[in-house]
């Protein structure tokens, strides 16, 4: 087999890489391990009722919007069913103890606007964080879909979320509520960056969304776009090495031993699992040795639940919890204070409306917490019984997390017809993440190069894409793919390309 393109893993990242090339004339393969394509995207089907793996909602959609562009360039925009959340509050915030549900709106002066309500001494600390907001996201060249340089955005990748939180108010409640979706990031404090938390909470504060019957559809119709520009799409077909050969790569070597040649080589895998696979002198421990020591994000435990028909009104909004005052406390649990804090996402279906099918709850949980179990490998194309006691920790787990969810929605189990629980395992076995990460790799306001991966191998025709890049989410991995095409097709050029239908653009 010979390509132009070999492309390892069909994630979002591999997706809209595979999608950008096979439109611009590129002869594109894509080589993804399990039958499922999508990675973040994939959906599963319990008992008729349609679960999303990781996309419970979308930003930057809106017309002239950067990921909207995109889409739109790919062909897949107007294919996606879509329903915006609530304009007065997308996210709702809550605190054990406290009646408020905290409203964060889409649109700057309407999030203004709506925490007022509750904060109504606090008008110039929200001015103050909504200008630092929109000021880190436009030093972010690639954000905005343009050409800049490092020097723009490095004087604000060192500030640190949760200090600067702190400094822009003294009302602690409001230090939390603007703090409290960080599980969108997984947010460490004295750790993670503020530009993180600018890019992601931007992207929803501008619009906000939810797929409609699931998140699959995008990667339906990107694996549909590369298919019509005549690309290949191998599934059940794992790519075993990378071989190099002087200062490129060779080919890559299948796992039934049949070799792959193309021009250009990209990896959506972890950086740490592409290096692991690949052969090449070019490749130098001290580089290995960096990737293989990165921290990652903690994993999370998600309880799946498939509801009574009519007995759960859909809630166009999504919720967060927090069992302390302290918005961060909650990855820091411990086994007697798990879980410390939740999302809720209610599925958008297009079959019960006012009513929902389902929830998806998400949580933190370490990934030592289920290493006895690690042995063990587990999906719908090799399936696997993890044993007895695997099966009792996750309901013990899930009985936990229920308890706490039913503070705020009492009688929720109730409504459940039955539950589906994933642990890091499940992530790590699905995803390829090897401690079942859902946000790839950590960042770190006090060493923040270390953390950004460049697109760029010792091997000149190898290249790297997905979340553990620049960003992750939908968005992150979207333009972290812009900017590995742009070394194949020309940056410069790509972002004209993507960016010249939109009538404010000045070339």
């Amino acid at each position: 087999m010979s390509y132009d393109v070999a492309i390892i893993g069909s994630g979002l990242g591999g997706l809209v890489c595979g999608a950008l090339l096979s439109r611009n004339g590129y002869r594109v393969a894509v080589f993804e391990k399990n039958k499922q394509i999508g990675g973040c995207l994939q959906t599963y089907v319990r008992n008729k009722v349609i679960f999303d793996s990781g996309v419970h909602y979308i930003g930057a959609l809106g017309e002239g919007r950067n990921l909207e562009k995109i889409f739109r360039y790919l062909g897949i925009m107007d294919k996606l069913k879509l329903q915006r959340l609530d304009l007065d509050g997308f996210d709702r915030i809550a605190f054990n103890g406290d009646p408020t549900e905290y409203r964060i709106a889409q649109g700057y002066d309407n999030f203004i606007a709506q925490l007022l309500k509750e904060f109504p001494g606090e008008r110039k600390a929200l001015q103050d964080y909504c200008h630092a907001m929109q000021d880190v996201c436009r030093r972010f060249p690639l954000y905005n879909l343009r050409i800049g340089s490092f020097a723009e955005k490095q004087e604000v990748m060192n500030i640190d979320a949760s200090s600067f939180l702190k400094q822009l108010t003294s009302n602690e409640r409001l230090q939390n509520v603007l703090a409290g979706n960080n599980m969108l990031y997984a947010g460490v404090r004295d750790k993670t960056p503020f530009y993180v938390h600018a890019l992601v909470v931007n992207s929803y504060i501008e619009d906000s969304w939810k797929c409609v019957d699931g998140g699959s559809q995008i990667g339906k119709w990107l694996a549909r776009a590369i298919l019509e520009n005549g690309g290949k799409i191998y599934r059940d077909t794992m790519v075993q090495q990378i071989v190099g050969e002087g200062n490129k790569v060779d080919h890559i070597t299948l796992v039934n031993g049949q070799q792959v040649k193309a021009n250009y080589f990209i990896s959506n895998l972890h950086p740490s699992q592409t290096m692991a696979m690949t052969e090449s002198d070019l490749i130098r421990g001290a580089y290995r040795t960096r990737i293989n020591t990165l921290e990652n994000a903690i994993a999370p435990f998600v309880l799946n639940i498939v509801l009574k028909p009519n007995t759960f009104p859909y809630l166009n909004y999504n919720y967060y919890y927090h069992q302390t005052e302290d918005a961060w406390e909650g990855i820091d649990y411990t086994a007697d204070t798990w879980p410390l804090t939740y999302s809720l996402f209610a599925a958008a279906s297009s079959r019960h409306m006012p009513y929902t099918d389902s929830l998806s709850i998400l949580t933190y949980m370490r990934y030592d917490e289920v290493a006895r179990w690690q042995h063990t490998f587990n999906t719908t194309s090799q399936e696997q019984h993890r044993g007895d006691d695997y099966e009792a920790f996750k309901r013990e787990k899930s009985e936990r997390l229920l308890d706490v969810v039913e503070q705020k929605f009492p009688g929720l189990r109730n409504s459940i017809a039955t539950c589906y629980a994933a642990t890091p395992l499940s992530f790590r076995d699905y995803l390829g993440t090897a401690d079942g990460s859902l946000y790839g790799v950590q960042k770190d306001y006090k060493d923040a190069l270390k953390t950004m991966i460049t697109q760029r191998t010792k091997l000149t025709n190898l290249y790297l894409t997905g979340q553990n890049l620049n960003l992750h989410g939908i968005l992150g991995v979207t333009i972290s793919a812009v900017m590995t095409c742009g070394e194949i097709l020309g940056l410069d050029w790509l972002l004209e390309q993507i960016n010249k239908n939109d009538p404010s653009y000045i070339p």
